[in-house]
């Protein structure tokens, strides 16, 4: 009897403990379907920092490195700078990324160097309770902001992809969302064409996962997928903000500011 689906190997047998309708546990799939795919689960290491992140231990069946909250990206670089063969990639949410590891992101960016970033936009902080992420969308209710995001006073949501696909050390940048089969497929295709640039020696890769989180978000499962769909995208717009490669960098930023 033929084979027609099996669980990569790149992923443990632990049952997942992520909130329902979280969609850590598509993500994850997606990673360790590449690694395996790609023949990498001997070289490769990630890194997760604070957050739901951390829980990524559990699930992938390779190497794992758990970096200080926000400086995946700088533990990353030494790890790929002193064993160059190993395949690299950081694990982190929109909170440990764009808020405490800002700096971090965008020195490793502009440095070019060869790891890939799997970046998770939930627009809030998971595992903390709930509060105000740098990618909250204006009006959007937290526990610290429980009247909406008042951009007069917080300020406006960081675009990641469009800030990070004005570096020159970026090689690749690409937005993608997990909350529909078409979108589940691309997210596959775009973490498969990062990691394999890190095969081909390119440079810095990143793939910006929109994602849910129904639990903070106060919502069902379902209610939290059209919640994504109908405020997530309008502001964050899917697709390639750059890809040197190819030449093929839409210019997404224009559209975005128009949300």
């Amino acid at each position: 009897m033929s084979v027609v689906y099996q669980k990569p190997s790149a992923l443990t047998d632990a049952i997942l403990s992520y909130c329902p309708g979280c969609t850590h546990g598509i993500i994850h799939k997606l990673v360790a379907e590449t690694i395996t795919e790609l023949d990498l689960q001997q070289r490769a290491v990630g890194v997760a920092p604070v957050g739901c992140s951390v829980m990524a231990y559990n699930f992938f069946d390779f190497d794992m490195v758990q970096s200080p909250h926000g400086r995946a990206p700088a533990v990353a670089t030494g790890l790929k700078r002193a064993i160059p063969e190993n395949i690299v990639f950081t694990y982190q949410g929109d909170g440990d990324l764009a808020a405490i590891g800002t700096a971090e992101i965008v020195h490793a960016a502009t440095r070019g160097e060869s790891i890939v970033v799997v970046f998770v936009n939930n627009a809030i902080y998971g595992m903390t309770g709930g509060q105000m992420a740098p990618t909250t969308l204006p009006g959007q209710v937290t526990q610290t902001t429980p009247y909406g995001r008042d951009v007069n006073y917080a300020g406006y949501p960081i675009r990641v992809c469009e800030m990070l696909s004005t570096l020159e050390g970026v090689e690749y940048a690409e937005r993608v969302a997990v909350d529909t089969v078409p979108n589940i497929r691309k997210a596959k295709k775009a973490i498969l064409k990062a990691f394999q640039n890190q095969v081909d020696g390119k440079g810095f890769s990143i793939v910006e996962v929109l994602s849910t989180c129904p639990t903070n978000w106060g919502l069902t499962p379902v209610e939290s997928l059209g919640w994504l769909k109908d405020n997530m995208m309008p502001y964050y717009p899917l697709g390639v903000y750059k890809d040197k490669s190819s030449d093929k960098s839409s210019d997404k930023s224009a559209e975005g500011g128009k949300a």
